[in-house]
């Protein structure tokens, strides 16, 4: 696919496909059905992006988000391709142009949200402007059971089959149930090709702890990246309002986002989090899922998120460039207690219940694990080869120990209570406390009563919470919250099964180290980075777009550690394109050497291209035969555009470059030119 190599570095810059990309745009380009379920983070948008600019015709691009769409429209027009989205934010002018690109035939992707397919003059629109593939993102919206589901999503496969196209679907959260969804609601139940490019995204650092002064341990997490874009997901729009005081009290940039906004107001905070640098958001879940940011640097969770799935897609919203992004997720027996709850008292049938139950028990596994946090997580999506190094267990390795004795007791005191009382009363009962509860009660005198002075109360609390989070006990709404035993720790209590846990001491707040900071470049190219950041806010500012528009992270990381000197060098850096090169590139070679030197606007457009270093021999050799091999000839030159085809000619021959300079110019530069192109190839 030498087309797609080209467009690869020219318009995207990039020197290469990400793992899994190649195979993905050849499939859609050659106008196969396909359905990618790729990281986030991952490259999905290239891999329907590149397919559009190759197929003839129009792409039309389904995506669930406004804000989502006009971020890759702005990027892709920024790339310079024609691209537009017919959304009810557009102004007059946005949409006039959307049509005026169709009709010339300039447009060739169109972004459009799935509600727009419940208009029935959609289709003969589409009809008449010539789509050839339909690229569905976010594809999981289709899955009625599914946390995302989009009722209009289900229009799709009517469209598919109306238009007669092929259709490419992409997503990164599909566990196999949703696949199905996908295939039966999408492409009438005949499979797809599937592409599944994994589940791993090893640039993340995952970190859980248990809750003890969740605000203290927040503002402490963010201490140590200060001046980093961060996401804080709460579980209640109060909280988001409160962490985001605190936070901007300790010096931080921050602010709240959740669903009960005026949606003046959430826009203004969606914006704001895009164009500025280092701005903290905490939120709902309500937040993120159109937020194409790629220069994230970390997510925290203050309270557990629902499933193993959520969480893998929020925590997956940071670092989208590549570049090294950190997690932090807080949880306690609260957040169990309330899920649990949440599931129970659902409106969902029976048997979706016990699988969203155990959805929860995988992410209380991840919670709860004893080693290497990101097996434990791509186990759950079938993958078993995984090597991480980039965890806090892998870090530091916790201290484990044989709990099979301390749940024994737990549970028999559960028992001898009739499993009527919480963790706080069973612990009193097994440290031999005696509370009015207990007095009243009678409590003293059960067997259990004082046979657990071992441990204290703070390691009771993580005895009971990981009896939780292994699912050996769950609270029941219908008494209050109190505990009850699951066939699960039947086998414990008969003696039949061990269970190792964790040596959780529950450390203060305060007192806990602050985590170390990966740092994005070394202390000798930090000052350069600020510096070149700093451009790039100017630039984002004047043009009223996301910074990342400009450059993202990643480039800017290659820029500060390369630091190009030339535009040849510049154009050789990873998301510079042609496009950008001739927008941004001087102002960023000024940043880092100074001045810029001065370039031929003909010769810029072969800037890191093999075409170019020629075209710079070409020059060399006519200023030698201007005025022929004896210098004693009428002076005799080519003008830039002329040499500029002489480089780009791919199978270089006198005729051939006679063909481009006439008879004249090539009797007196031709042999040497040809040379030149010879030792080239």
């Amino acid at each position: 696919m030498s087309g797609a190599a080209t467009l690869l570095r020219d318009v995207f810059g990039f020197d290469g496909f990400r793992p899994g990309q190649q195979e993905i745009v050849e499939a859609v380009t050659a106008g196969e059905n396909t359905l990618s379920i790729m990281p986030t983070g991952g490259g999905k948008s290239l891999c329907f992006q590149m397919p559009a600019l190759l197929r003839d015709g129009v792409t039309v691009v389904i995506s669930p988000l406004i804000a989502l769409m006009r971020d890759q429209v702005r990027a892709l027009q920024e790339l310079g391709v024609g691209a537009g989205a017919l959304t009810s934010g557009n102004t007059p002018e946005e949409t006039d142009a959307v049509w005026e690109g169709l009709e010339a035939g300039t447009l060739k992707l169109l972004y459009m949200a799935p509600e727009r397919l419940a208009a029935g003059s959609v289709t003969g629109m589409l009809k008449r402007v010539g789509v050839s593939l339909i690229a569905v993102d976010e594809a999981h919206c289709v899955s009625q059971w599914g946390h995302d589901f989009r009722p209009d999503y289900l229009r799709i496969g009517e469209l598919r089959r109306t238009l007669d196209v092929p259709l490419a679907a992409f997503t990164a959260t599909a566990d196999t149930e949703t696949q199905a969804e996908i295939v039966q609601k999408l492409f009438d139940g005949v499979p797809p090709r599937a592409f599944l490019r994994g589940f791993d995204r090893p640039n993340i650092h995952l970190a859980f702890a248990a809750k003890n002064g969740p605000r203290a341990q927040i503002l402490n997490f963010a201490s140590g990246r200060r001046g980093q874009s961060g996401i804080v997901y709460c579980g209640t729009r109060a909280k988001t309002e409160g962490l985001a005081k605190a936070l901007r009290d300790d010096g931080h940039l921050a602010l709240h986002y959740h669903g009960g906004m005026e949606a003046d107001d959430r826009r203004t905070a969606e914006r704001r989090f895009q164009q500025e640098d280092g701005l903290i958001v905490v939120a709902t879940v309500a937040f993120g899922m159109g937020i194409d940011k790629p220069d994230i640097r970390w997510v925290a969770h203050a309270d557990l998120p629902k499933s193993i799935e959520a969480y893998y897609q929020e925590i997956g919203r940071a670092g989208r460039d590549g570049a090294p992004a950190e997690t932090l997720t807080l949880f306690g027996p609260d957040d169990i207690r309330l899920r649990r709850s949440q599931i129970d008292e659902g409106l969902a049938p029976p048997e979706r219940r016990v699988a969203d139950h155990a959805r929860l028990n995988a992410l209380l596994g991840l919670a709860e694990a004893l080693a290497c946090r990101r097996a434990n997580l791509l186990k759950y999506f079938d993958e078993t080869d995984v090597t991480c190094g980039n965890c806090d267990l892998c870090d530091t390795p916790v201290e484990v120990f044989d709990g099979t004795t301390a749940v024994r007791k737990a549970l028999s005191a559960m028992l001898r209570t009739e499993e009527w009382f919480g963790a706080g009363h069973l612990i009193d009962i097994l440290l031999g406390n005696e509370t009015d509860k207990i007095r009243e009660r009678g409590h003293s005198d059960l067997p259990t009563y004082g046979v657990g002075k071992e441990y204290d109360k703070r390691e009771w609390q993580a005895v009971f919470r990981q009896m939780m989070g292994h699912d050996l006990v769950r609270p029941d709404a219908a008494r209050h919250g109190a505990l009850r035993m699951t066939d699960a720790a039947l086998p414990i209590l008969r003696g039949e099964a061990s269970i190792s846990l964790r040596r959780d001491s529950i450390r203060a707040a305060a007192s806990q180290r602050r985590p170390a900071v990966k740092a994005m470049v070394s202390d000798e190219d930090a000052p350069l980075l600020s510096a070149l950041k700093a451009k790039r806010r100017g630039l984002a500012e004047a043009a009223k777009v996301p910074a990342y528009i400009i450059f993202n992270d990643r480039t800017l990381i290659e820029m500060a550690e390369k630091r190009p000197d030339t535009l040849d060098a510049m154009a050789r850096i990873g998301g510079v394109g042609a496009k950008k090169l001739e927008n941004f590139g001087d102002a960023f070679l000024e940043v880092i050497n100074g001045a810029a030197a001065e370039m031929h606007p003909t010769r810029r457009k072969l800037a890191g291209r093999a075409a170019g270093s020629v075209f710079d021999q070409l020059r060399e050799v006519q200023t030698t035969l201007s005025r022929g091999a004896d210098g004693g000839e009428k002076p005799l030159s080519c003008s830039t555009s002329l040499l500029a085809k002489v480089a780009q000619l791919h199978a270089p021959n006198l005729d051939a470059i006679e063909r481009i300079l006439g008879e004249k110019r090539t009797e007196r530069f031709g042999p040497a030119f040809l040379d030149v192109l010879q030792q080239a190839g």
